[in-house]
């Protein structure tokens, strides 16, 4: 058959790496399931769902485990593809993803049954609580369409209702191509992440290393606790986020005897949290990603990026997130003056591009005349005083940057006079001991112009974050700020 009228790659066929496979394919809570039988058990649970379910959208509520595996590719082979949602949602915020996704079938662990329950009074759907598949001898063809859907994720939905977005096959194949090469994933790795099931940072990269040839070590919840015990499973590759790794580096457990690659990303990392990471592991790789459920890899700040930073003083990198992945069209639409405007981009293994064609982020930035990405915050993020632009992100970096403050939040509030005036939320390094205001203020100066400092002020035990760790600028309050 030529080239020209071959079938597409998909992400299922990339599978078929584990079909008659005896090394482990999952580690998780004391269970080894081989990669041949996790295919077999697979093929259990494609009989299961088509029991229960016609085909179509199935959500559920997982967590991550060798039984959610099976279920996901079993999903996506017998055209169910299921839909993980995040279990310790509320049922109203859970509902409307249900509603959109048009579901009869709602699958969950048991732990889950609650909340489960509240979905179905209101939606009618069928509550079917999932157990550990049986093997079956029946062969999975790992031959789907490769314009089918082999599972659907949600956006983390920080400024509204979540979005479903479809992961279709053979986009998700290419998808595990790109991030593969930049994440170094091959057979005989060994993957760790604690990141949610239903995230992309979850079962999305859970999918690339699993196709890959890695293999799959879930960890249900992060603690320092469950990040040692990763030094007895022969851990190669790892996904942090810049929370994890201030609190790894702070315990001094960062390193693992057996580690290659880390990847981290879903926030902004504080420069001084990468520098100590750099210092901490400095033979292991470091790759930043940025993407979105929509579509990544955007860009990457790659291993060589980080060796730069590390050996050759490229310190202008600490805050970038790389430059376009293999196959990625990068550009800044309507930039202003200094630049910034929204990050557009377009390549073929995005799931969700706009109608033109392109993945309009939502996020702002510059690139530098190397290509490298700056992020500057969220396009509803942006504060406009008296007709100037002013964006949270540079300003707290700024006031991060000072010895006590451990971690900031800049929001515009209305003022009469300049239309929106800056203020700033404050965690201390120390709390019993909260910086002056005047001080930060001369800080912040040193380094900003006059329009951007805030002028209002809150300190706060904590920021409020959704479980990826990206800031809900939308849950701070302009209350109690002082003048």
């Amino acid at each position: 058959m030529s080239s020209s009228t071959s079938r597409a790659e998909t992400w299922s066929s990339r599978l078929g790496i584990w079909r008659d496979s005896d090394a482990a394919a999952v580690l998780a809570s004391g269970t080894s399931w081989s990669g041949a039988e996790l295919l077999a058990r697979a093929a259990g649970a494609a009989s299961v769902l088509r029991s229960i379910s016609a085909p179509g959208p199935v959500p559920a509520l997982l967590t991550a485990s060798p039984t959610s595996f099976a279920f996901m590719i079993a999903g996506a082979e017998c055209a169910r593809p299921l839909a993980p949602l995040g279990p310790r949602l509320t049922a109203a915020e859970l509902i409307p993803c249900l509603i959109g996704l048009e579901a009869s079938v709602l699958l969950t662990e048991a732990e889950f049954l609650p909340v489960a329950g509240e979905i179905a009074t209101v939606t009618g759907a069928e509550v079917v609580v999932i157990e550990e598949p049986a093997t079956s001898d029946d062969q999975l063809e790992l031959d789907p369409d490769p314009l089918s859907t082999a599972f659907i994720l949600h956006t983390s939905g920080t400024t509204g209702v979540a979005k479903a977005v479809t992961y279709r096959q053979d986009r998700l194949a290419l998808r595990t191509r790109i991030s593969a090469g930049l994440c170094g994933f091959e057979p005989g790795a060994v993957y760790a992440s604690a990141s949610p099931f239903h995230h992309i940072g979850g079962f999305g990269n859970h999918a690339v290393a699993l196709a890959s040839g890695a293999t799959l070590v879930p960890l249900p919840r992060f603690t320092v606790e469950s990040w040692r015990a990763l030094a007895d499973l022969g851990v190669t590759h790892a996904l942090t986020v810049p929370t994890m790794l201030e609190m790894l580096l702070d315990a001094g457990v960062l390193a693992l005897p057996d580690l290659e690659v880390l990847q981290y990303g879903a926030s902004p990392i504080h420069p001084d949290t990468l520098r100590r990471t750099l210092a901490a592991i400095p033979a292991v790789r470091l790759v930043n990603l940025f993407s979105q459920t929509e579509g990544g890899p955007i860009t990457c700040l790659t291993p060589e990026d980080h060796r730069q930073i590390a050996h050759e003083g490229r310190d202008d990198l600490l805050r970038s997130v790389g430059r376009p992945a293999a196959g990625v069209e990068l550009r800044i639409e309507d930039p202003g003056a200094d630049g910034v405007g929204e990050v557009v981009a377009r390549a073929a293994h995005f799931f969700a591009p706009s109608a033109d064609g392109w993945l309009h982020t939502g996020d702002l930035g510059h690139l530098d005349p190397e290509g490298y990405l700056f992020l500057a915050g969220r396009r509803g993020d942006k504060i406009i005083r008296g007709g100037e632009n002013i964006y949270p992100v540079e300003v707290e970096r700024v006031l991060e940057a000072h010895s006590a403050v451990r971690e900031a939040a800049v929001i515009g509030i209305p003022d009469q006079r300049w239309g929106e005036v800056v203020a700033a939320v404050i965690v201390a390094a120390d709390a019993e001991h909260l910086p002056d205001t005047e001080l930060l203020r001369a800080h912040a100066r040193s380094q900003l112009a006059g329009f951007k400092i805030p002028t209002r002020w809150a300190f706060a035990s904590s920021l409020p974050r959704n479980i990826s760790g990206k800031l809900l600028r939308r849950e701070l309050s302009a209350a109690d700020l002082d003048d």
